[in-house]
């Protein structure tokens, strides 16, 4: 690749500090390029041939990141926000400041959520044209009507007159339980597109409740179940090739 960039900029996009902290960490003689202590933070260094070290560690430069975040409840999916933690304050010093969420969940939604700062590949899994299937998993109070599957199958009309896809739904077979007094069904349920409260508001428009929502899958990539909630991982390269062949394989024309 052999592309030059700014000792300052390396370091700042690796999550490392602003550039005025990096000055001051090089001005205390904490950074070494190639074993020697470098003070000059805007001489060009080469990221795949130049070995650079903060406090005597070092620091790796991914161009690309992808990772797997299994969302907690009370987290947003922004990059930054006044009242509540995001998604990216999840993420230890390791990572970088030009991540952010592919899609959104919304704050007391959990589940898989991709973080990246691949502008293409996030632009292709949000597009309504590639249908990408998204699964939940959730628990849902009140009766449900008997042909509830039926008008998910068909695309139903949510309250306020907002049209949605077709869905599938899906009853788990422990599917009625109490709860404080309240009968409560598992499902399960594929969408493929990511309106507003969509899972709420479909269920609300046939008189029940979302208790409890967790998004399962996005297409090929489904949440490792040894993640727990605030917890993250890279994407290994299998999951990171199946992804990017069904965003970027040519639109099916049917």
């Amino acid at each position: 690749m052999g592309m030059n960039i700014r000792l300052d900029r390396f370091l700042a996009d690796m999550g490392k500090g602003s550039r005025s902290e990096i000055r001051q960490a090089a001005k205390k003689g904490r950074i070494q390029v190639n074993g020697k202590i470098e003070k000059q933070t805007d001489r060009k260094i080469d990221p795949d041939r130049d070995q650079v070290m903060l406090d005597g560690k070092s620091v790796q430069y991914h161009t690309w990141e992808y990772i797997m975040l299994y969302k907690p409840q009370g987290v947003i999916s922004a990059t930054e926000d006044l009242h509540h933690r995001t998604v990216l304050d999840l993420l230890d010093g390791e990572n970088r400041r030009d991540l952010f969420p592919v899609g959104r969940l919304d704050v007391d939604t959990e589940g898989l959520l991709l973080l990246t700062n691949d502008g293409e590949l996030a632009h292709r899994l949000l597009s309504p044209r590639k249908h990408v299937d998204k699964v939940y998993f959730a628990r849902v109070a009140g009766q449900l009507p008997k042909d509830a599957r039926e008008r998910m199958a068909a695309g139903m009309m949510l309250e306020d007159g907002t049209p949605v896809q077709p869905a599938k739904l899906e009853l788990l077979k422990d599917e009625e339980y109490q709860n404080e007094g309240e009968q409560e069904i598992r499902i399960l349920l594929t969408i493929q597109e990511g309106k507003y409260h969509q899972v709420k508001r479909m269920f609300e428009a046939m008189g029940c409740r979302v208790v409890y929502l967790k998004r399962l899958s996005m297409g090929p990539l489904v949440l490792d179940e040894t993640l727990l909630p605030g917890e993250y991982r890279r994407l290994t390269q299998e999951e990171l090739a199946r992804l990017k062949e069904g965003a970027f394989q040519d639109q099916k024309t049917d």
